[in-house]
């Protein structure tokens, strides 16, 4: 069976970058959340805010592992920040992956963005020290991996990526 994956990006600024990547995916044998156009996805936010939200936590239901794609302003974006919460909230396995080398539709490359996973800490019981009430605060960074989609060859190395990080969230 295909695991599913919720892809977390700037849909104005990325959507061509990303449609490659959800493509190369697909054609792995992976499942992903359905893919929104430009117009689907402003219909939806001129529903506000807490209707954008509901349409992520619905997209997410059934995935494993959110993949983070980050572009040039991707880690600015609120709902992206909601999408982490969220899966980090639900207990989802997390990748990040620059795609700012993948070029859009008109053959330019982005500049590469801030990774957001640096800017989400989760607490964690301490096996070692858990009998004295200790609890360490991690990044999501020392937890999950991020990648590059064009220097580390993401379409031969995502289904492992995703895999390394469903494991690391025992999914």
């Amino acid at each position: 069976m295909p695991r599913r994956v919720f892809f977390s990006f700037h849909h104005q600024a990325d959507s061509w970058r990303v449609s490659q990547v959800r493509n190369s995916w697909l054609t792995q044998k992976g499942a992903t959340n359905p893919f929104l156009d430009g117009a689907a996805w402003e219909a939806i936010q001129r529903k506000g805010d807490a209707a954008v939200k509901a349409w992520i936590d619905r997209e997410m239901k059934g995935t494993g592992v959110t993949v983070v794609l980050i572009g040039h302003h991707t880690a600015t974006r609120p709902y992206v920040q909601y999408e982490i919460s969220q899966s980090i909230r639900k207990r989802k396995g997390i990748l990040g992956i620059y795609i700012h080398g993948i070029r859009d539709r008109n053959r330019r490359t982005s500049r590469k963005g801030h990774n957001p996973l640096k800017d989400f800490t989760v607490t964690r019981d301490d096996p070692w020290f858990g009998w004295l009430g200790i609890k360490t605060e991690q990044r999501l960074t020392d937890i999950f991996q991020t990648f590059d989609w064009e220097e580390d060859d993401g379409r031969l190395n995502m289904p492992e990526w995703i895999g390394e990080a469903a494991r690391r969230a025992n999914r």
